[in-house]
């Protein structure tokens, strides 16, 4: 078995066993010669299948009246082979099929059509070369397809890419998920690029797939069980149409507009050989298996990068606009619920059908073990747009037998009012919480009146989701996201600070609930940067210590910022990228975050699946009174009992010191094991150095601050004696 060796954090080394795994079979000669070689081919599966003898093509389009593949070799300068299918032969239904002889492995191909003849109409272009909708694998454009009638390509938008035919052969080395619970799981979520991309990472694969194996080490370490990776479906990284807000051409560095479903996005790996795309993801996921990490992938099916009227042609369009778009009755105009100019017909039974065999493929043939679906809700809209009571292919997904055991989670909302948070489509799903978000960020921000709104997102939002025999672990905790400030400048900005993205700051959300605690922006005062560092390690402590599923947003564990910019979409630089020198110079928040995803798995009681009983959770007031739940002031205890220890959690959103007093007869003993109030390491000492606590006085906990108390139940003394 080869072992490589990749740079991990800092420069060090680590082995990782097997390199990328390569499959190139025989070049074949002129494909000229391939020409009789041709036979009507089969309608299914759709794509490019590689056979015994030869591939077979299968591309669904209703409107076409004739389609045309054009295959190129792998020397820029040899003429493609174009290949009409145009035959009764080639055409079954809605699908035309084709099969050629010979190894076509690594050959980039692409489609023309020929429509009805509304040369006026964007999405019947003759001249316009397609990407197969269902291309596993896809690569900028190739220097051959300069040949056509007139000795070169049009000059057309959405001419960058091109699929290339490929198998799915791969050693996975018998490397299989670590399926871990959901309640076990705790998420991180990072971009591909950004992670590695900045020249701190020390990455010998920086920015890409391999990158992220690089930082394995540093990931097991933190103690994260899943990483969620934003959009690696291939994307065009710098779309020829200008923003609908009306600001000039910009970079899709998120990659939420999506070119080929299937295909991992080629710029993420290495220029050689075509099949790198696919070899280092699957070696990426293995490696990240191996080391007892899930690979959970943030999907877009509600939207594609073809935009509106007037943005590029890629595929969707050019094969069968009024199958795969929401159109108005008139076919005039797209139906935008999504804010990126078209939405993805997802219930029409074409378009639900590619969504299934898309997201059976990533967990098939690319093992991913999850999906965040981007605006879930825009898949619960039927064809006129409107919300479905039982939206065809969200049953469908959660009830393929492929996808069984896949996690499935839901932004459940999209950009047209739908908000489906508490009530999203079935029990397999988990949905970001935005309720958790938002009441979290008010809580500790002081805002009046937020005490019961914490109670509830701390055991798990039961408002939301304990009906119909819900589980607690449907609501996926998350104070920061890709999409908002970073957990940094969530106490360094009181607004939004978007100017580089050239909408005139009027682009992003007004509503971060955010506070800069006296200074816009950075500050030497070391005052307030005390203060905004325990402002983080609340929110944090806040997050890994209720029930449900945690996602950190990578990068907030040192303190990654993006200077204020709340919709970094297009910012592919410094704002984005992750700064590793800050893992050095904010060691001690590294160290909390650590030790607080080490206390969460330490102790049951907190990442049970079930809500909480009241046998398990006894709430306390300040001074020895019940919970104000309505009142100013934001402030907070409970005990909570687990079958072998007792924990104590204190929150005081206040600038006054309150103190709390502990049931009597509870536990044993008492010890202090964390206290966001004290620096490092004494926030949250390793356990033989927490401090002893005399319970039967009041505990006095500090201004805006956190506590937890652990404790041995008053049961084990009882039953010992």
């Amino acid at each position: 078995m080869p072992v490589g060796r990749l740079r991990s954090q800092h420069g060090v080394e680590a082995p990782y066993e097997g390199a990328p795994h390569a499959v190139t079979g025989p070049d074949p000669a002129d494909l000229e010669v391939m020409a009789p070689l041709l036979s009507a081919g089969e309608p299914w599966p759709p794509g490019a299948r590689c056979e015994r003898l030869g591939t077979n093509f299968a591309v669904f389009s209703r409107q076409a009246t004739s389609i045309e593949l054009w295959i190129f070799g792998r020397q820029s300068a040899s003429a493609p082979m174009r290949v009409p299918l145009d035959s009764p032969s080639h055409r079954t239904g809605d699908i035309w099929h084709v099969r050629i002889g010979g190894d076509l492995r690594g050959r980039c191909y692409v489609f023309r059509v020929t429509g009805p003849g509304d040369a006026g109409r964007p999405d019947v272009d003759p001249r316009q070369f397609l990407l197969d909708p269902y291309a596993a694998l896809i690569v900028p454009w190739p220097e051959a397809a300069v040949f056509d009638e007139s000795g070169r390509a049009p000059n057309l938008p959405g001419h960058r890419f091109a699929g290339v035919v490929t198998d799915h052969a791969f050693d996975w080395q018998g490397i299989s998920s670590p399926h871990h619970e959901w309640a076990d799981t705790i998420i991180y979520e990072t971009h591909v690029r950004g992670l590695t991309i900045h020249p701190s990472s020390g990455a010998l694969h920086a920015g890409q797939y391999l990158g992220v194996i690089e930082k394995i080490p540093y990931l097991k370490s933190l103690g994260v069980t899943a990483v969620e990776l934003l959009p690696v479906q291939a994307f065009d990284a710098r779309p020829d149409t200008a923003a609908a807000d009306g600001a000039p051409n910009r970079i899709d560095y998120w990659g939420y507009e999506p070119i080929a479903l299937f295909a991992p996005h080629p710029s993420y790996a290495s220029d050689s050989p075509l099949e790198s795309p696919l070899i280092e993801f699957k070696t990426m996921v293995r490696e990240l298996h191996r080391a007892g990490i899930e690979v959970i992938l943030d999907v877009v099916f509600n939207h594609t990068g073809e935009g509106g009227w007037n943005g590029p042609t890629y595929s969707f369009r050019g094969l069968d606009n009024e199958v795969y778009y929401l159109l108005t009755p008139d076919g005039s105009t797209y139906l935008d619920y999504t804010g990126c100019g078209n939405t993805l017909n997802c219930n029409h039974p074409v378009v639900r059908s590619m969504i299934m065999d898309c997201l059976r493929h990533w967990v098939m043939h690319l093992h991913v073990d999850g999906f965040r679906f981007d605006l879930a809700a825009v898949l619960g809209r039927g064809e006129d747009g409107a919300l479905l009571a039982n939206p065809p292919i969200l049953q469908e997904i959660t009830e393929d037998p492929i996808l069984r055991h896949t996690k499935l989670i839901a932004e459940a909302w999209d950009a047209a009012g739908a908000f489906e948070v508490g009530r999203f489509a079935g029990r397999r799903w988990g949905e970001w919480n935005s309720r958790f978000r938002d009441d979290v960020r008010r809580f500790w921000r002081g805002d009046a009146g937020f005490t019961g709104a914490l109670a509830s997102r701390f055991c798990g939002s039961a408002d939301l989701y304990q009906h119909d025999g819900q589980s607690v672990v449907k609501s996926v905790n998350f104070v920061t996201s890709h999409d908002g400030f970073t957990l940094s400048d969530l106490s360094s900005y009181a607004r939004k600070h978007n100017e580089a993205n050239g909408a005139n700051n009027a682009d992003g959300t007004n509503d971060d609930y955010s506070a800069n605690y006296g200074t816009e922006g950075p500050t030497a005062d070391a005052v307030v940067v005390e203060f905004r560092l325990r402002q983080s390690k609340n929110m944090l402590a806040t997050l890994l210590l209720s029930r449900g599923v945690p996602m950190l947003l990578g990068g907030d564990e040192f303190g990654r910022s993006q200077q204020g910019n709340n919709n970094a979409y297009g910012q592919d630089n410094s704002v984005s990228w992750y700064d590793w020198t800050l893992v050095d110079s904010n060691a001690g928040l590294v160290r909390f975050v650590r030790n607080l995803i080490g206390f969460r798995k330490e102790h049951e009681v907190l990442r049970s699946g079930q809500f909480y009983s009241e046998k398990e959770i006894h709430w306390l007031g300040v001074d020895g009174r019940a919970p104000d739940w309505q009142g100013p002031f934001n402030r907070l205890g409970c005990v909570v009992r687990g079958d072998s220890i007792v924990l104590a959690l204190l929150f005081n959103a206040t600038e006054h010191e309150c103190s709390f007093t502990l049931p009597v007869g509870e536990a044993v003993r008492w010890r202090l094991r964390i206290d966001t109030a004290r620096s490092a390491p004494d926030d949250l000492p390793d356990e033989p150095d927490a401090l002893p606590i005399d319970a039967a006085a009041p505990i006095a906990v500090a201004p805006w601050s956190s506590m937890v108390l652990d404790g041995l139940p008053q049961v084990r003394r009882d039953s010992a004696s």
